[in-house]
């Protein structure tokens, strides 16, 4: 699968420790920034991974800061992207299976860097369970649709 990560600052040792795990386990990374611990906005670099997803670059989006909160904020603003935050196993699962998200947030200060491979792993393996979920998913994008959202 191809995926593309970027973080701010606060997120950005769990970035390179999440992309290795990518790597690992045979994923294409594409690593929308940042490259260094220096203090840097993370708006832009989270809207570029939301867009990589939403244009069909990649097939995911992982999204990393200090809380994860705004991170998944600035996501969710790109049309067709549905961002989840995810610090534990059971919002990651129920995120893909439930609401088909494609881009996954997590919070840096929060989560362990172990409980993160088994967070991204879920997200990443976890179907869509399809069904009565997407007449609610397809409401989002109608949703989406009529507020302009990019």
């Amino acid at each position: 699968m191809r995926v593309a990560i970027g973080s701010d600052h606060a997120g950005y040792h769990l970035k390179e420790h999440l992309a290795k795990t990518l790597r690992d386990l045979g994923h294409e990374v594409v690593d929308k920034g940042t490259h260094s611990e220096a203090a840097v906005d993370y708006p832009p670099i989270c809207a570029a991974v939301a867009r990589a997803v939403a244009s069909g670059e990649v097939e995911r989006g992982i999204v990393l800061g200090g809380s994860g909160q705004g991170e998944q904020m600035v996501a969710n603003k790109i049309r067709g992207v549905r961002a989840a935050l995810c610090n534990d196993l059971y919002t990651a699962r129920m995120s893909r299976a439930h609401n088909d998200a494609n881009v996954l947030a997590i919070g840096a200060r929060i989560v362990a860097p172990q409980l993160a491979d088994e967070i991204m792993t879920m997200f990443l393996t976890t179907p869509f369970d399809g069904g009565r979920h997407e007449r609610r998913v397809a409401q989002i994008a109608e949703i989406e649709a009529a507020s302009g959202c990019d």
